[in-house]
């Protein structure tokens, strides 16, 4: 496959990456059963501006047809009615909760991926730096003099630690009882 005049301006590293992430997402959508086929329609159809112009449309002609028309089959309070929008709505829910579970699921293996590459880059990051201060050190340039903050950064971050500190920050704090 000859590549776009757009790919050509990436480095290759990026499109490396790019289809790497490409075959993730394509790999998160294959393996969907019918029903999580049939949900999404549902739910991609039940979003659309036309399924909400046809329930104007549908509940304005019921409510006009059973206060002025000659054939009344559901009188005001529109009971039946309430009963058809009822049923539609428990339905629609399912539906909806059912796609937004598996969003839920797709989203929450993307963040735990986007961790592992974040964690992955710190420490690379640590490392490299590492590195830099002992080159700096070796041509007799001492680099903490210039930046105290280069001694914590050269530290290993601790994710239990940073997530205790979070926790701790979130949580309010009990007022005197």
């Amino acid at each position: 496959m000859k590549p776009s005049t757009d790919e050509e301006a990436l480095p290759p590293t990026s499109v490396a990456n790019i289809h790497a992430v490409a075959k993730l997402e394509l790999k998160a959508l294959r393996p969907r059963s019918s029903i999580d086929r049939i949900t999404e329609r549902v739910t991609r159809a039940a979003s659309s501006p036309l399924f909400s112009v046809v329930h104007v449309l549908w509940f304005g002609g019921w409510i006009v047809m059973n206060t002025l028309g000659p054939w009344r089959f559901d009188s005001y309070p529109f009971n039946f009615l309430t009963l058809v929008v009822s049923l539609e709505a428990i339905v629609l829910t399912a539906f909806v909760l059912r796609d937004q579970s598996r969003m839920a699921q797709i989203y929450d293996h993307r963040a735990h991926l986007d961790l592992q590459v974040n964690l992955l880059a710190e420490e690379e990051l640590t490392t490299i730096l590492s590195v830099m201060c002992g080159l700096a050190r070796h041509v007799g340039y001492d680099p903490l003099a210039d930046n105290p903050k280069l001694e914590q950064l050269l530290a290993h971050t601790s994710v239990k630690a940073l997530a205790n500190q979070i926790q701790r920050e979130l949580t309010p704090e009990k007022s005197a009882e």
